[in-house]
């Protein structure tokens, strides 16, 4: 595979190397069954604020922090983005993963716009500048387990550079090290390989990054990217598809489960609407992007020039679907059509301006003693595949009052930037049954009460 060098999303981080990964020869995937699933479990930050609108202040400035990274990367051309030094996570939701011999398992998030998975490593693992303290952090001890083997940056897995062994050298004890940024926090360690064990599977030598030193980090949980670069965990797997069916977690660390289920079956699921995957010529080969034809509130088609609706030539426009993502992201054109339909249709209720002025969102409406009723959000994409998001479900709402929280850029002269237009958050997933066939480079869904 060629080198990688892209921007990457938290749903969004910077990759500083490339790594080059042979796929897994099938001896090394021990008692293969057709199917196995996992719980997925609801996840927030340790410590929101209790005060709504704080709350939902810093969930803004959260996801601009997300979108800038993943839209901008360190360019300083792009817009300023005004956000805390320390941002609150987004909502997200993890699953247990076990490395190593004997096995540790650890929870890790769940992010389609990303393509490596890391945990906390090493006993001397440092947190600096974090809303949590580094001895709360549960790790992964390689000293602990007897499978382990460090990658190193000769192994032709690794294509970092080696400044401290010779050109010619073949025996380097350097190890492959990475660094990785998500929003205003970052990553940094080194590579190994691993077994990964599930219930009734093992597979041997995974690339997983052991992460020694995380910076401005607002959570505590390893990462698993479920991207579309062969390091992601689906592709070293060498499932055909995986699905998953997501239930609301309103910002708590809930008990409630849904399911994530891994396929090596080929072929439809019944009931779903398919749409294939679109590949943007200049952005990263990690996103998922969808090829959206038309956004409708309610019954109105709204008037979206194309270029916004799938990426061009250029890199820019069209939409990717996140799962590490909460609120999701709309470009500015974009975003401004959406919220001047909003505020026609739904004109009988009062605003709440100073809850819009406060968070920089909106348009946001006092719903209190109301009933509510707010027109569904429809993507239509190719192939007829139809995804309807109803109301109470694109809306965040605290105390009675009730916002349209998708993000867009702060600078209103944009007329068209780079990176996606569309972020499909997982706030507009729930209670939808969605299947990333990767064998057949598409996406499925359908409405399910997860």
């Amino acid at each position: 595979m060629a080198s990688f060098t892209s921007f990457l999303l938290l749903s969004v981080f910077t990759l500083f190397f490339s790594v080059l990964l042979s796929a897994c020869s099938s001896e090394e995937i021990e008692n293969t069954p057709l199917t196995f699933t996992l719980p997925l479990t609801p996840k927030f930050a340790r410590k929101p604020s209790t005060d709504p609108r704080v709350f939902l202040r810093q969930l803004a400035s959260a996801s601009k922090s997300r979108v800038h990274l993943l839209k901008y990367g360190k360019t300083k051309t792009s817009p300023a983005v005004k956000s805390p030094l320390y941002p609150m996570e987004y909502g997200g939701h993890t699953i247990p993963l076990s490395f190593g011999n004997p096995p540790q398992k650890l929870s890790y998030l769940v992010d389609t716009g990303s393509g490596v998975v890391w945990a906390p490593c090493t006993t001397h693992y440092k947190c600096i500048d974090c809303t949590v303290s580094a001895k709360d952090v549960p790790i992964f001890n390689p000293q602990l387990s007897t499978s382990l083997k460090t990658l190193s940056c000769k192994n032709p897995m690794c294509t970092t550079e080696c400044p401290r062994c010779k050109a010619n050298s073949k025996n380097c004890s350097q190890v492959c090290n990475f660094t990785l940024q998500y929003g205003s926090g970052s990553e940094s360690g080194y590579f190994l390989l691993e077994d990964l064990h599930f219930p009734e599977k093992t597979i041997h030598n995974f690339l997983v990054g052991c992460t020694k030193k995380s910076r401005r980090e607002g959570y505590t949980d390893a990462m698993a990217g479920f991207g579309r670069s062969t390091y992601s965990l689906p592709v070293q797997m060498r499932v055909k598809k995986f699905a998953y069916c997501l239930n609301s977690h309103y910002f708590d660390n809930t008990k409630n489960s849904s399911r994530l289920t891994f396929d090596y079956r080929d072929g439809d699921t019944k009931g779903l609407s398919y749409t294939p995957f679109l590949k943007n010529p200049l952005n990263s080969s990690d996103y998922h992007y969808l090829d959206l034809k038309k956004l409708i509130i309610g019954n109105k088609i709204l008037p979206i020039p194309s270029k916004y609706l799938a990426p061009g030539s250029n890199g820019s426009g069209g939409l990717i679907i996140d799962s590490g993502f909460s609120h999701g992201y709309m470009a500015g054109p974009v975003c401004k059509i959406v919220r001047n339909e909003l505020k026609k249709q739904m004109y009988k209720y009062r605003r709440s301006r100073s809850t819009e002025e406060e968070n920089g969102v909106g348009p946001c409406y006092n719903f209190t003693g109301r009933k509510i009723e707010i027109p569904d959000l429809i993507y239509h994409f190719a192939g007829d595949a139809t995804m309807v998001v109803p109301g109470k479900r694109y809306f965040k709402f605290e105390s009675g009052i009730g916002c349209f929280p998708v993000d867009t850029e702060d600078a209103e002269d944009l007329e068209f930037t780079p990176g996606p237009s569309f972020i499909l958050g997982n706030l507009m997933q729930v209670n939808q049954y969605i299947e990333y066939d990767l064998k057949n480079e598409r996406l499925g869904f359908r409405q399910q009460n997860c």
